[in-house]
């Protein structure tokens, strides 16, 4: 479809609007803001956007207990774990996010950082992919190569089988983009922006549908896809900044999202 120059003023100035700092408190990126070493950034990212789903305030305090338990120190936590440790587990559930996942995450978090420096280097796109689900799937892949249980595998979102794997793009829009705002935090450097998406759920979904940005009416991959072709026409260099409309006219309101 093509998107007409008053849509397209209407989001940029939209996403300008909602880009703000004032964002910050009662969101999940708030987590990751707590810190400042990389590594410590990444790994509480990659955490709290795994048990993102639900409340917001259940989302933060149990994000806060992750931060707890690792000592307020993810990076030196991880590099230390080990099956003595995995008793700092026990207890921890969020909804069905359980202990017995929590064991495998920081299993696999450990040894993946005993290959590479940064969890960026998993998501790297060829430089013929237009997007990062490529980059998902071998992430996925990698992190799951350590005999995990078949059911925490659910609990990181595979594209190629049809996921709009939302929370991961939200994760790495918090990782990657980068401008003068202040609320992504943009410490992942070799991957575009112009190849981030939006995350897809059912808000910005309504609100992408209600605006004619998006038709399928199922929140999955095509969807993602048709959603990325619309945005893309609007901010090619940085789509994912479209993310603040799309969640800015839904929570005001503006749209019936």
């Amino acid at each position: 479809m093509t998107i007409s120059n008053e849509l397209k003023a209407l989001m940029l100035q939209k996403a300008k609007q909602y880009n703000n700092t004032t964002f910050i408190a009662d969101d999940p990126i708030r987590i990751p803001h707590q810190f400042e070493k990389k590594q410590d950034i990444e790994i509480v990212s990659f955490l709290t956007a795994t048990i993102a789903w639900g409340t917001r305030t259940g989302i933060l305090k149990s994000a806060d207990k992750l931060i707890h338990l690792m000592r307020g120190e993810p990076h030196a936590f991880l590099l230390e774990y080990d099956q003595k440790q995995a008793k700092k587990c026990e207890g921890f559930v969020h909804r069905t996010f359980q202990h017995e996942d929590l064991h495998y995450f920081f299993t696999a978090l450990k040894k993946l950082y005993e290959q590479r420096d940064s969890l960026e280097d998993y998501f790297l796109p060829k430089e013929e992919e237009g997007d990062l689900s490529g980059g998902i799937v071998r992430f996925r892949e990698a992190f799951f190569s350590f005999n995990p249980l078949q059911r925490t595998k659910k609990h990181v979102s595979n594209p190629h089988a049809g996921s709009a794997a939302k929370r991961l793009h939200m994760m790495l829009r918090w990782l990657v983009r980068r401008d003068q705002q202040g609320v992504d935090l943009g410490i992942w450097t070799k991957i575009p922006m112009a190849k981030l998406s939006c995350p897809l759920d059912v808000h910005s979904g309504n609100v992408a549908r209600s605006l004619g940005l998006l038709t399928r009416k199922q929140n999955d991959f095509k969807a993602l896809q048709e959603l990325d072709a619309s945005l893309r026409q609007i901010a090619p260099e940085d789509p994912a900044s479209l993310d603040f409309a799309l969640f800015g006219m839904g929570v005001s309101g503006e749209l019936n999202g």
